[in-house]
């Protein structure tokens, strides 16, 4: 007969011990536990839900430099070459596409900060230049005529986001990587030269015990309260963006069109679809995902939208949708090994981390294998240095 409550030496998949986990399977937790797999290394990949279909699988899946952060630009160009590259390295075309892309101002204000942001940007060398407004309708003709100002950038684009997961689970499989979906884990313990997981088994059966000798947390908006598991105290902000997909139409925009205040995100699919975003928020949290929308905000975006490109003003919302985006208090990523813990890994909280994830995913797991990255990683413990109890207040 079978204890209700058996020891973690008697759970299901105590025996086992894996040369890796990552919990949390978006883009950049699969990303790392692909590079890993392919190095040799007998990987666990865990998941509350299903690859790429949280936070990863309902993002706009803008290719952006222009709303990247400065400091994320080298990572970014990175990241959008290895997403068009997708099925040289992930073995599938995810609907990755090269376009245009143009900030837009249509105030003085908006000019300023349009002239400031491309300058920080061409500084970590992205190719953005500000252009005329005549040279910006000669891009996009159907502009409204109020543009004041523009940017132009040759490297923008877009992924078609509920591909990537059906990519994932292939590469993934095809490299050996033992994939868990729908195991939430509720606790991570230190057992000597190995992290004891503790997952609630779908079935609700006895509590499974995963062990492992490294550990990474990719979990994004959950990072949080993940991160409390090994003793860490880091806020990391939630924002529920909404989003909006209209009916077919005919095509009326060729490039990637946003406004220099980051409330516009624009792009026109090969189906004719036009998805239109920009941060507005929804209501939700961590714990509930994306619960509702918020009218106002969705007629404040659709009319900002239709204020840029005015043909839009021909078709119909066809869905909205809430995607979940995590920012830390510095608003840079935390990607890196965690102070204090030996082989435990942390990456998450990009903004606009969907153009630079694949980068992301690869320059940890070239840490984990002990090379020196390409590029710098984000050192979590700027945000983490003492323990919990002790760390001292974080600048703004």
């Amino acid at each position: 007969m079978t204890s209700p409550n058996p020891s973690p030496a008697l759970s299901r998949g105590a025996g086992e011990i894996y040369d890796a986990t990552i919990i949390g399977a978006g883009a950049m937790g699969a990303t790392t536990a692909l590079h890993l797999a392919r190095s040799g290394m007998k990987v666990l990949l865990i998941d509350r839900g299903e690859i790429c279909r949280e936070a990863s699988g309902v993002n706009a899946g803008t290719l952006t430099l222009h709303m990247t952060r400065a400091a994320l630009i080298p990572h970014a160009m990175r990241g959008r070459e290895l997403w068009l590259d997708a099925p040289k390295w992930l073995g599938m075309d995810v609907g990755a596409r090269s376009a245009p892309g143009l900030s837009l101002a249509f105030t003085p204000a908006e000019r300023e900060m349009l002239e400031k942001r491309a300058e920080a940007r061409a500084a970590m060398g992205a190719p953005i230049r500000l252009i005329t407004p005549a040279e910006a309708r000669a891009v996009e003709p159907r502009l409204n005529d109020g543009v004041l100002a523009a940017a132009f950038c040759e490297l923008d684009g877009h992924v078609t986001a509920y591909l990537t997961g059906r990519a994932y689970r292939r590469a993934l499989t095809a490299a050996g990587v033992t994939i868990r979906e729908n195991l939430p884990v509720s606790a991570i313990n230190r057992d000597g030269a190995h992290y004891d997981i503790t997952a609630a088994s779908p079935d609700n059966r006895a509590p499974e015990h995963l062990r492992t000798r490294r550990l990474v947390l990719a979990g994004g908006v959950w990072l949080q309260s993940m991160l409390g598991w090994l003793g860490f105290d880091v806020p990391v902000k939630c924002l529920i963006n909404q989003l909006v997909v209209t009916e077919r139409m005919r095509p009326v925009m060729r490039s990637v069109v946003g406004i220099a205040n980051g409330l516009l995100s624009l792009k026109q699919f090969e189906n004719g679809t036009v998805l239109i975003g920009g941060g507005w928020q929804g209501i939700g949290d961590p714990v509930r995902g994306g619960v509702e929308a918020i009218p106002e905000n969705l007629v404040g975006n659709v009319r900002l939208a239709r204020h840029a490109i005015p043909a839009l003003g021909e078709t119909r919302i066809a869905r909205i949708w809430l995607g979940l985006e995590s920012e830390t208090a510095d608003a840079l990523p935390m990607i890196g090994p965690l102070p204090g813990m030996e082989n435990a890994f942390v990456i998450g909280c990009v903004h606009s981390g969907y153009t630079s994830a694949p980068c992301m995913g690869w320059l940890l797991s070239q840490t984990i294998l002990g090379h020196e990255p390409e590029l710098p990683l984000f050192d979590p413990a700027r945000l983490m240095a003492a323990p919990a109890a002790q760390r001292p207040e974080e600048t703004p």
